[in-house]
């Protein structure tokens, strides 16, 4: 059984800042991952298990399956009756949720710590034996459609992000919405659904999570308990295509019957999250739009009053990035201007170095936000399995701040140059019209 332990202290703005993220993770026999994190505080415990599946594993034809699962596997199993999930945590005092990535599935409770090993409980059963059933199936694609409805289809702007991932990838499965194909769902058997189950919701494709106001003795004495007996599933091999780099600037035109204002996106493929390149970029795009006093703020909504809204942003995913500039601009300002401005901006960054003082409030504000991620019990529980599931360094919690702190205004001029090129990139014009 491995076992490692680990603490940091953080120095923040030139005070010391303890904040000691201590945690110990093992595996058992079955491959099941666990780490775990005492915190003794607060009379809170938060029970999570990530797996190891999200939209890029689905097969072509079945999209939306993992997300689907999201919410199919709060339907109960033979201890659990349907419909009694939520009753069963909101009675003793409890919160739980779910939500899906393009990589990943993350499942938590949140108890008061005397109901500890009721969270644990309750996840070892959607492991071992979630029931899925025809009815089950039936009921959450209705709630997927509704979903659907409501977040996308008739949601402003709601079909934006699918675009740059359909535009930005070709081979890749990044290239499918989260929330699939209703098609694809509703012409998917029931056996379908138990297969995926039976691949993925597996104790060797998994990492529990507890961490709060825990006894770790007799935590893992219920992990033992509840988990050991789950038996470990076939070896999953992935093998994800990988698209050419983009070398030719491209443009596209969407078609949204909720809107009356146009959106142009430039977006631009970029690091994976496990690369020390994706912090640079997460830089940049704070540098451009971190607040009233960013570059492209100033630039395009407080001096000049070009847009009604903008927004960079660096989406980092497992396998490969997604650098997005949006804007949707005043009536009288035409797309060529905003692109001459964007361009403008990004040979700034790709010939000069950005201030001193602009690095100091970048480097400021990555501080601030991780002290803030780390401040509450569910976002240290989540933290914790993303690092381990998504780049298997748990232990990223705690050096994340330093590689913020190792990148320089070089680092960051030179990810400018090597992802920010028009050669690069797919422009979007996202007009109002029907398809």
């Amino acid at each position: 059984m491995r076992r490692i332990l680990f603490s940091t202290a953080i120095l923040i703005s030139g005070m010391f800042f303890s904040q000691q993220i201590k945690f110990e993770e093992y595996d058992l026999p079955n491959g099941l991952h666990v780490i775990l994190h005492q915190d003794n505080t607060a009379p809170i415990v938060t029970t999570g298990v990530m797996y190891h599946v999200g939209a890029k594993d689905e097969i072509k034809g079945r999209s939306g399956f993992a997300h689907f699962f999201e919410h199919l596997l709060f339907e109960g199993t033979p201890n659990i009756k349907r419909g009694e999930w939520f009753k069963i945590v909101s009675s003793n005092g409890g919160k739980n949720n779910a939500n899906t990535t393009k990589d990943r599935t993350y499942y938590f409770e949140s108890f008061p710590s005397n109901n500890q090993e009721l969270g644990l409980w309750m996840e070892s059963e959607r492991m071992r034996q979630a029931i899925i059933n025809q009815i089950g199936v039936d009921t959450q694609r209705e709630v997927v459609k509704e979903e659907k409805k409501l977040r996308i289809d008739n949601q402003p702007y709601g079909n934006l992000a699918i675009s740059i991932y359909a535009h930005l990838f070709d081979k890749h499965p990044y290239s499918r919405n989260i929330i699939g194909s209703l098609n694809d769902l509703n012409s998917a058997k029931l056996e379908e659904f138990h297969t995926f189950y039976k691949k993925y919701y597996v104790p060797n494709n998994a990492t529990l999570v507890v961490a709060g106001d825990i006894k770790p003795e007799q935590t893992k004495k219920w992990i033992e308990k509840y988990y050991s007996g789950i038996p470990k599933g076939p070896l999953i091999t992935k093998n994800i295509p990988k698209d050419e780099p983009i070398t030719r600037e491209k443009e596209v035109t969407e078609l949204d019957a909720n809107i009356q204002l146009p959106a142009y996106v430039f977006a631009y493929r970029s690091a994976s999250l496990k690369e020390k390149d994706t912090y640079a970029l997460n830089m940049i795009s704070s540098y451009l739009d971190g607040g009233n006093s960013s570059v492209m703020y100033k630039k395009f909504k407080d001096q000049e009053q070009k847009a009604l809204d903008m927004g960079v942003n660096n989406d980092a995913s497992e396998d490969a990035g997604v650098f997005t500039i949006h804007v949707i601009p005043m009536s009288n300002i035409t797309k060529q201007t905003i692109q001459s401005d964007i361009d403008e901006e990004i040979k700034k960054l790709q010939t000069t170095l950005i201030s001193q003082e602009d690095y100091q409030k970048i480097q400021n504000q990555y501080e601030n936000q991780i002290v803030n991620q780390n401040s509450s019990i569910n976002g240290i529980a989540e933290f914790l399995a993303t690092n381990h599931v998504l780049t298997g360094k748990t232990n990223l919690i705690n050096e994340e701040i330093d590689i913020y702190r190792s990148i320089t205004r070089k680092d960051i001029q030179n990810a400018a140059k090597k992802y920010l090129n028009p050669n690069q990139r797919v422009i979007i014009n996202y007009m109002p019209g029907k398809k």
